[in-house]
C-alpha cells in the first residue's frame, strides 16, 4: 500500500512539473514552432519604487537585449519632477542607425518628484530589441504615485537643485566611446590646420606674432616657442569652453536629434555653412562686436605672458568670415554626442591646429609660409564640401540607404568636378596626371547616378517598395486576403523604429532569388511606426510578438502557423524556408 502511494504522489509532482512548464511556454510557440525570443516582460522586466519624494524606476535587461536610451520617455500627470539626467548608456552599432546608446543588464533611474496630488501617475515609454535580430514595439507603462505631503513637498523642492547637479554628473564623466559621431575628433585638428590656410586668417599670422612677442629685438628660440604657444593656449581654452557649453545643451536634447524634423533643420543649417564658404554670402560675427574684442586684445601687454594668454583668449571669440562657417559647422555637429569630453576635446584639437602654423612663424619667422595667392580660395572652396558632407550624413537616415548612395554620388561629382576645372588653371606637367585622376574619380561617382537615371543592367538585389500593398489594421488584412483571388499570401510586419526590419527588407526580401521565389505570392506590408491603437489591434489579433515577423496565408486565406518567420533571417535561409513550405512559384 505505501508502495503504490508513494508511486500516486511521485506521478502527482510529476503532472503537476509538467503542467507549470506548460503554462509557462510562451502562446507564440505554437505559432512559431521555434520562437527563441522572450515575450518583452521577460527581456524587460519593470518595476518601480518609491519612497516619500524619491522615485526608481528599474529594468531588469535579460542577456542578450538591450535598451534604447533615446526611446526612454518619461512623462509627470498631476505631479511635477525635478530636472533628471539618464545615466550612462553603453554605444551600440547599428547597420542603418549607426552608433546609438543602449542600455543592457539592468537600468536603474532615479527621479525626485517636487509635487505629486492623490492621482498623480509618471507615465513611462521605453522600447528594446535582441541582438539576434528582433525589435519590441513601445511599451508603456504608467506609474501611480502615492501624494505628497506639505513637508515632503518643500524637502523635495530644497533637494532639486542638488539632485539636478548630481544627476549630471556621470554625464561629465563619460568616455568618448559614448559619442555617436561618425567621424573622430582628431579630424577638428586637420580641419583647424586647413582653416589657418583660408585668405582670412594665414595673411594675418606675421601681424599676430609681432603682437604676441612685443618690440623687443632679441629674444630666444624658446621663449618665442612659449609666448606663441601660451596665445595658442589661450584660444584653445575659449574654444574648448564654447564645446563644452555647446555639448552640454546638446545633451538635454539628444534624443530629439534622432527626429526627422530636427534632422532636416541641421542639413539646411549646414547647407547654409557651405554657401558662405562658396562667397554666396559673408558669414561672420557683428563688426561691432568684433572692435570693442580687438580693441580689448590690442590693449594687452605684448611679451609678457599674462598679456599673451589674454590676446588668445579674446582671439578666440573673434571669428573671421573665413573661420565663422566651419566653427559652427562643428559646433552643430559636437551638439549631437551630448558628451562634455567630446565637446571640449574636439573644439581644443580644432584650436590647436589652427594656432600651429602660429607657432612655426613665431619661432621661425615669415619664411616658412607660403606666399598668399588664388589658392588660399580654393582652400577656402574645398572646405565648403568638407561642410556638405555633414547634411549627407544626416539626411541618409531619413531618406534611406538608396538617395543616401545618391546624394554621396552627387557630392563627390560636384567636388571632382570642380576640383578638375581648379586645375586647369595650372601649367606644371604633372598637374596632367592630377586631371586624369580627378576625372577617373568624377566617373566612378557618378555611376550611382547613372543607374538611378538610366537603370543598372543587372541587380541581384531589388527594391522591395512598390511590389508591396500596404495595410493597417485588421479589416483592411482580411479584405487584402479575401481579394487575393486563391493566391498565397505574405504579410510583412515592419517599423522605421526595428533595425532588423530594414535589414530584413534590404538584405532578405530585396534579394533577386526571393523576390523570383514569391513572384506568384500577394505581398503584403503592415508599417506599425506609429504603434497606434489599430496598429496594436493587428499585432494583438495576430499574435505577433515583436518584430521583425511575416506571416503567410494559403489560398483558403488561413495562416500556415509553421511557416511564421520571427526575427532576422538572411536570404539563403529564407529561400530555404519557402521551398520547405512550398510557397515557391
Amino acid at each position: 500500500m505505501a508502495k503504490r502511494l508513494s508511486k500516486l504522489i511521485a506521478f502527482f509532482w510529476l503532472a503537476l512539473l509538467f503542467s507549470a512548464f506548460s503554462i509557462q511556454a510562451s502562446p507564440f510557440d505554437s505559432l512559431s514552432g521555434k520562437n527563441k525570443f522572450l515575450n518583452v516582460d521577460s527581456a524587460f522586466a519593470f518595476d518601480f519604487q518609491q519612497n516619500n519624494q524619491q522615485l526608481t524606476l528599474k529594468w531588469s535587461i535579460a542577456p542578450g537585449y538591450y535598451l534604447y536610451q533615446h526611446q526612454i520617455k518619461i512623462e509627470p500627470k498631476s505631479a511635477e519632477l525635478a530636472p533628471f539626467t539618464l545615466p550612462q548608456a553603453q554605444t551600440h552599432h547599428d547597420n542603418f542607425y549607426g552608433e546609438t546608446l543602449v542600455y543592457t543588464n539592468s537600468l536603474d533611474i532615479p527621479l525626485t518628484l517636487t509635487q505629486a496630488s492623490a492621482d498623480a501617475i509618471v507615465t513611462v515609454t521605453y522600447q528594446g530589441c535582441a541582438e539576434a535580430g528582433f525589435c519590441y514595439p513601445p511599451e508603456t507603462r504608467k506609474v501611480p504615485l502615492s501624494a505628497l505631503t506639505s513637508g515632503e513637498t518643500d524637502s523635495a523642492s530644497s533637494s532639486a537643485s542638488t539632485t539636478s547637479t548630481s544627476a549630471s554628473q556621470p554625464a561629465a564623466t563619460q568616455e568618448s566611446s559614448t559619442e555617436s559621431l561618425p567621424f573622430s575628433p582628431l579630424w577638428a585638428l586637420l580641419i583647424g590646420i586647413v582653416a589657418a590656410a583660408t585668405p582670412c586668417v594665414l595673411p594675418m599670422y606675421p601681424l599676430i606674432s609681432s603682437l604676441i612677442l612685443g618690440s623687443k629685438q632679441r629674444m630666444s628660440l624658446g621663449r618665442a616657442f612659449f609666448l606663441a604657444f601660451v596665445y595658442v593656449q589661450g584660444m584653445a581654452i575659449t574654444y574648448t569652453a564654447l564645446g563644452i557649453v555647446v555639448a552640454a545643451a546638446g545633451m538635454q536634447f539628444q534624443a530629439y536629434f534622432q527626429h526627422p524634423a530636427v534632422l532636416i533643420g541641421l542639413s539646411a543649417l549646414f547647407i547654409l555653412l557651405a554657401l558662405s564658404m562658396f562667397g554666396v554670402f559673408t558669414l561672420q560675427m557683428p563688426s561691432s562686436i568684433q572692435t570693442r574684442l580687438t580693441q580689448w586684445s590690442n590693449d594687452q601687454k605684448s611679451g609678457s605672458t599674462f598679456g599673451v594668454f589674454a590676446m588668445g583668449a579674446l582671439a578666440g571669440l573673434i571669428s573671421s568670415p573665413c573661420t565663422t562657417a566651419p566653427l559652427t559647422a562643428i559646433l552643430l555637429y559636437i551638439a549631437q554626442s551630448g558628451n562634455l569630453l567630446v565637446g571640449g576635446g574636439t573644439l581644443y584639437l580644432y584650436a590647436l591646429g589652427m594656432g600651429l602654423p602660429l607657432i612655426l612663424v613665431a619661432v621661425f619667422g615669415n619664411r616658412l609660409l607660403p606666399k598668399s595667392g588664388p589658392w588660399m580660395e580654393s582652400v577656402k572652396t574645398a572646405f565648403g564640401f568638407v561642410i556638405l558632407a555633414l547634411p549627407v550624413f544626416l539626411l541618409e537616415r531619413v531618406v534611406g540607404d538608396v538617395w543616401g548612395l545618391r546624394m554621396w554620388s552627387a557630392l563627390g561629382v560636384a567636388f571632382f568636378a570642380w576640383a578638375f576645372i581648379t586645375s586647369l588653371k595650372a601649367s606644371a606637367s604633372w598637374v596632367r596626371v592630377l586631371q586624369i585622376v580627378l576625372l577617373a574619380a568624377a566617373f566612378i561617382c557618378a555611376r550611382p547616378l547613372q543607374d538611378w537615371a538610366f537603370g543598372a543592367p543587372t541587380a541581384s538585389v531589388l527594391p522591395s517598395e512598390g511590389r508591396f500593398a500596404y495595410v493597417s489594421d485588421v479589416s483592411e488584412l482580411n479584405q487584402a486576403i479575401a481579394q487575393a483571388k486563391g493566391k498565397p499570401v505574405m504579410l510583412d510586419l515592419y517599423a522605421d523604429w526595428c533595425v532588423a526590419c530594414k535589414q530584413l527588407d534590404k538584405e532578405t526580401l530585396s534579394h533577386a532569388d526571393v523576390v523570383q521565389a514569391l513572384s506568384g505570392t500577394v505581398l503584403l506590408k503592415a508599417d506599425v511606426t506609429a504603434n497606434e491603437e489599430r496598429h496594436a489591434q493587428l499585432l494583438k489579433q495576430l499574435n505577433v510578438l515583436g518584430l521583425p515577423s511575416i506571416l503567410f496565408f494559403d489560398a483558403q486565406g488561413k495562416e500556415i502557423v509553421e511557416a511564421r518567420v520571427t526575427g532576422f533571417m538572411d536570404a539563403q535561409a529564407f529561400h530555404e524556408h519557402l521551398k520547405r513550405h512550398g510557397i515557391v512559384h
